[in-house]
């Protein structure tokens, strides 16, 4: 099945960031969502990281370029093994609750559909899972990493995370944005940019699965990012259709 041109970008990193930028420059009047392909690995650091390091640094320590987002988070290690969605909301949409954590819940168990369609068991995580994951990694060395971490509504296997999300609530409206993990990272690169020793790409990989290990097979970005253009445009629709 091809995409419209509209839904999947095979973009550089800079231009999704632009694309985040721009949907809350104004207000949002209707749902609108992109999906992302990387042809190469790049650094995107959460709001509240500026200043960890600079994009000098992680070009001379690892040849990744590296931007930082709105959202806040950990840094992210984009790449051929991630399929991202960026999703804009306007601040009266049924989806957009009071509660920033609720507003999570629909695309966390959004994606439990499409993997599961792929033959890939996974939950959301519960607030209650999540706070209880945190306190267990309270004093985590990874703290930096966005996929050693989990929040509310991520979905995991066990508690390795697949899929990462964040957030950006503004009076002009709401942008959710999720990453999936269809292989492995190269986790050595994130670690050499941010300056960290390359020994914790072992942590990495141990907190964190993808697409490519549980289904024990490569699936193809395109199927998934056809599968998960479905699903979004069917819940955007319906919950539009049930106000």
């Amino acid at each position: 099945m091809s995409l419209p041109p509209s839904a999947l970008e095979t973009s550089v990193h800079r231009a999704e960031q632009a694309w985040n930028q721009q949907q809350l420059a104004t207000a949002v009047t209707q749902p609108d969502f992109r999906l992302w392909t990387y042809s190469a690995p790049a650094v995107v650091l959460g709001c509240s990281q500026r200043g960890l390091v600079s994009e000098e640094q992680s070009v001379q320590r690892a040849g990744l370029d590296l931007v930082q987002r709105h959202a806040g988070g950990g840094a992210v290690l984009v790449g051929p093994w991630m399929l991202s969605a960026s999703v804009a909301l306007p601040s009266s949409h049924p989806l957009v609750t009071a509660s920033a954590v609720q507003s999570y819940r629909w695309l966390g168990e959004l994606f439990v559909s499409v993997l599961s369609e792929a033959g890939i068991a996974t939950e959301a995580l519960t607030p209650e899972a999540a706070k209880a994951s945190q306190q267990r990694n309270a004093n985590s060395e990874l703290g930096w990493a966005c996929f050693a971490g989990l929040s509310p509504w991520e979905v995991v296997v066990g508690r390795r995370k697949i899929v990462g999300l964040a957030q950006v609530r503004r009076r002009t409206g709401n942008l959710l944005v999720a990453g999936l993990l269809l292989g492995r990272p190269e986790w050595p690169l994130l670690c050499r940019a941010m300056g960290k020793p390359v020994e914790q790409a072992m942590a990495l990989e141990s907190c964190t699965t993808s697409c490519a290990e549980q289904a024990g097979r490569i699936i193809a970005v395109t199927d998934m990012a056809a599968a998960l253009d479905r699903a979004l445009r069917d819940v955007l629709a319906l919950a539009v259709a049930e106000r």
